[in-house]
């Protein structure tokens, strides 16, 4: 005579119960650290903000350290000085735009051409100079690329900070490495009143970066699909925000 346990009817039950408890477990868990979790997102891109206006602990010439979570929303409020969401025409101050999902936003006036994307956008204040912070994001070579940029009131590049989701190490993950972002800081975004952006380029002719006139910075050698992300997400996103930031400068003039 078998013993109930042999019998596949008590292993399907038992894998059912044990998927059931497992999953109510990890539920649990989830739901317990969802504000945790929350908050570390919340951090982390203020973090990622404050560093593109060059608010950071970096110590020598290869540091990327952000300021510690312990210390991130007190200096946020320091520098930033209000945040807005654009939305056609409109620009209203929100201070919770930094909540929204640009990739969602993106997503939604893809489905919807009559879509007016919401646009965050962060004021911030540093040596006396406003500088407009805005995010941005791409594809690379294997995922998503995102990061900021800080502008200043001459449309110049204050400083940038970009991330990735799965580019090759060594070769495009080092797009978040000093080297990388750098060059960007002082190069001009306009060239006779249009808007150029900064091209990611191979044979660039300038290694120590020093014209900041030629909407050039260079490429790192072997990631090409990556830089050429980089240059687009720029071109996309950066542009939609430049006609508000001429808006808003020439009502503080």
């Amino acid at each position: 005579m078998s013993k109930l346990t042999d019998k596949n009817s008590y292993t399907v039950i038992f894998a059912i119960i044990m998927v059931v408890v497992v999953g109510s477990l990890l539920a649990g868990v989830a739901q317990t650290l969802k504000g945790r979790i929350s908050e570390n997102e919340r951090f982390e891109k203020q973090q990622n903000i404050l560093y593109a206006m060059g608010i950071n602990n970096n110590q020598g010439a290869t540091d990327v350290a952000f300021i510690p979570a312990t210390e991130v929303a007190e200096k946020f409020d320091t520098y930033i000085k209000k945040q807005v969401v654009i939305q056609g025409d409109q620009i209203t101050e929100d201070p919770e735009a930094f909540l929204i999902d640009i990739k969602q936003e993106a997503s939604k006036a893809k489905d919807d051409p009559n879509y007016q994307r919401r646009l965050p956008m962060f004021i911030g204040e540093k040596d006396g100079k406003t500088l407009y912070i805005v995010p941005m994001r791409g594809n690379g070579l294997w995922d998503a690329i995102w990061g900021f940029m800080a502008i200043d009131e001459n449309l110049r590049v204050e400083g940038v900070f970009f991330d990735h989701a799965g580019e090759t190490p060594g070769l495009g993950a080092n797009i978040k490495e000093r080297f990388f972002m750098d060059p960007f800081t002082g190069e001009e975004l306009m060239s006779n009143g249009t808007f150029r952006g900064v091209t990611v380029a191979k044979g660039n002719n300038d290694p120590r970066n020093n014209r900041k006139d030629d909407h050039r910075v260079d490429a790192i050698a072997g990631s090409t699909i990556t830089g050429d992300g980089v240059t687009a997400m720029i071109r996309r996103d950066v542009a939609m925000y430049i006609p508000h930031i001429k808006k808003l400068i020439n009502e503080q003039q």
